[in-house]
């Protein structure tokens, strides 16, 4: 049901192409001041334009604080452009975009949060004790609380950005036009992690840590298409990246902020990589699964998706 009401508005294909390339495009307008700032601080300081092509190096020209809220800033540009792409070039309801249920459901948004939050807690403070060479605590009260702010405020816009390309506005596109549901969760998992090909982390840990990543996909989508609606999976994905940059940084991660802990363990890629994705998403599945009552797996995540009834007209262009 999820997907299949996509049909009820204008789903051409043209439209999604034109509204993916739209889409990109308005993001990409959003990285311009962390661009034009960090541009502007390298020239003032006697560096050169080669100081902004290292990724590594960028992030770290200004502040930190300042960096996450310039980086976040795109996506919560980004959410904006996807929501009016939506209304008007699909004449769509932004709920729609959501879930298949009548209203968006909030409890299943923070149950999403609370799961991995607080796992992600309890392992950190266990690592933390068992491990505590592996830490150094940071914590100072006032970029703490500004890291706060910021990160409670935009990072839940750049996560949704992300889920409402990929597990909403692609997942639709792509079903509605493939008639089927495994083409779309296969397609927007792949390319979801493929993007964090160029991470810090990757550089680090090597190509091994994209199977965490495409894992993550594959764990978001199966909660959208299972529950038949995407608030599980923006709840997840916020409590995620939330808790992780408020909690432990480290020097070769993505965000680097002013959090409670940093970690400076020389990161290895083996099972730490594995055990998220072959033990703890079949348990978040599990749970969530339990709790919602999940059925018919297979019809959900591989069954067709069908137009409605012909007495139920289709808007088309």
């Amino acid at each position: 049901m999820y997907i299949k009401q996509a049909f009820n508005y204008l789903h051409d294909w043209w439209r999604y192409l034109v509204g993916a390339i739209l889409i990109f495009i308005i993001s990409q307008i959003g990285t311009i001041p962390f661009v034009l700032i960090a541009f502007l601080k390298v020239i003032n300081s006697g560096g050169s334009l080669e100081d902004l092509q290292d990724e590594q190096n960028l992030m770290t020209i200004l502040d930190s604080n300042l960096t996450l809220f310039l980086m976040l800033l795109g996506f919560a540009v980004g959410l904006v452009g996807l929501y009016y792409v939506v209304k008007l070039l699909h004449k769509q309801p932004f709920v729609t975009l959501t879930t298949s249920r009548k209203n968006t459901d909030w409890g299943r948004v923070w149950f999403g949060f609370g799961l991995i939050a607080i796992v992600t807690v309890v392992l950190t403070v266990l690592d933390y004790y068992n491990n505590p060479q592996d830490y150094v605590l940071q914590f100072e009260a006032v970029p703490f609380l500004i890291l706060a702010v910021i990160a409670i405020v935009f990072i839940p816009l750049q996560t949704s950005f992300e889920e409402y390309l990929f597990r909403g506005y692609l997942m639709q596109g792509l079903g509605v036009m493939a008639k089927n549901r495994w083409l779309p969760l296969i397609v927007t998992s792949v390319v979801f992690g493929g993007l964090h090909f160029f991470n810090p982390e990757v550089t680090k840990l090597g190509p091994i840590i994209m199977v965490y990543y495409i894992g993550t996909g594959f764990l978001l989508g199966i909660m959208t298409l299972m529950d038949e609606g995407m608030e599980l999976a923006l709840g997840f994905h916020a409590g995620n990246n939330l808790v992780g940059a408020l909690l432990v940084t480290a020097d070769w991660t993505v965000f680097q902020t002013n959090s409670i802990l940093k970690d400076i363990s020389e990161p290895s890629a083996g099972f730490d990589i594995l055990l998220p994705v072959v033990v703890m998403y079949p348990i978040f599945l599990g749970i969530m699964a339990w709790r919602y009552k999940w059925t018919g797996w297979g019809e959900k995540l591989f069954g067709k998706v069908s137009p409605p009834e012909p007495h139920n007209p289709i808007e088309t262009s």
